[in-house]
């Protein structure tokens, strides 16, 4: 129902276009932005689903939160890939920032500091892939740095504490998950993949070590997001985070070494639907 009601909260606020930008990260930040208190709910069909009616949370302040910094971070992610293509290979790039832009200058002038955030983070990580630098931690941090902002915008006091810390593991989590799924190719198109240097992964496969080495540092950032998580009261949402932190990042972490995840990802899409339906 998080799912739906962020899809809804979307199109609401920004038209159907802005649907198309919709994934399981940001649904996972409307959860955890979202607090204690039950959401009102109500079913209706869908483009996605129009013989089916699905359940769907209506939208909320934490849905509309989660919904500005969804189009905010989707209009960076594609001026950053504008930035590293060239003009031809940037084209369906630039045509979806322009369907995408009145959007966001709504979002930017309802969010200005998380929009500043992400400029500031999405150019960090543009100038060390320039620079192909060899530091993982230093990629990590600025994406790590991006997502814990969206905690900036709840008031000062413990929850907004928790959140920083548990967004921004999270967040260097994310970083680190993809950079590893993506590291053969991005070995075969020369792109720029600072777990490559990093590791020495000089054919784009892991060794043994390195694998190991990876794996725990996957490890503390999942140990971090749990001291963190340890410390909030996530009221009814408790459980599917507990499921997540404890038992689905673990897995994902797993099968992108081992490489499953695409078909693990598939499993866990259809899992969510069904613990929220």
């Amino acid at each position: 129902m998080a799912y739906c009601g962020l899809c809804h909260t979307l199109g609401k606020r920004y038209g159907q276009a802005a649907r198309f930008i919709l994934n399981y990260d940001l649904t996972y930040l409307a959860i955890l932005l979202s607090g204690e208190a039950p959401h009102e709910s109500r079913q209706s069909r869908c483009y996605a689903s129009p013989i089916r009616k699905r359940s769907y949370f209506l939208p909320g302040s934490a849905m509309e939160l989660a919904a500005d910094e969804s189009v905010i971070l989707a209009y960076w992610q594609l001026q950053d890939a504008v930035d590293d293509l060239a003009w031809l290979q940037g084209v369906k790039y630039r045509t979806a920032m322009g369907i995408l832009g009145p959007a966001y200058k709504k979002a930017k002038r309802w969010r200005p500091a998380f929009d500043e955030a992400a400029r500031n983070q999405i150019e960090g990580l543009h100038q060390l892939e320039k620079a192909r630098s060899s530091s993982m931690d230093a990629a990590a941090d600025a994406f790590a740095i991006l997502l814990a902002a969206a905690a900036d915008e709840l008031p000062d006091g413990p929850k907004r504490r928790v959140l920083f810390q548990l967004l921004y593991h999270l967040g260097r989590w994310v970083y680190l998950i993809d950079a590893a799924d993506d590291i053969k190719k991005d070995f075969a198109g020369g792109s720029y993949n600072p777990l490559i240097p990093r590791y020495g992964l000089l054919d784009g496969n892991w060794t043994k070590e390195s694998r190991h080495a990876f794996a725990l540092t996957l490890d503390h950032s999942i140990h971090m997001m749990a001291t963190a998580f340890e410390l909030g009261d996530f009221g009814i949402w408790t459980p599917i985070l507990s499921k997540t932190l404890y038992n689905t990042l673990p897995a994902v972490g797993k099968s992108v070494l081992d490489g499953t995840f695409h078909h693990l990802r598939r499993k866990r899409i259809h899992t969510i639907e069904n613990n929220e339906g």
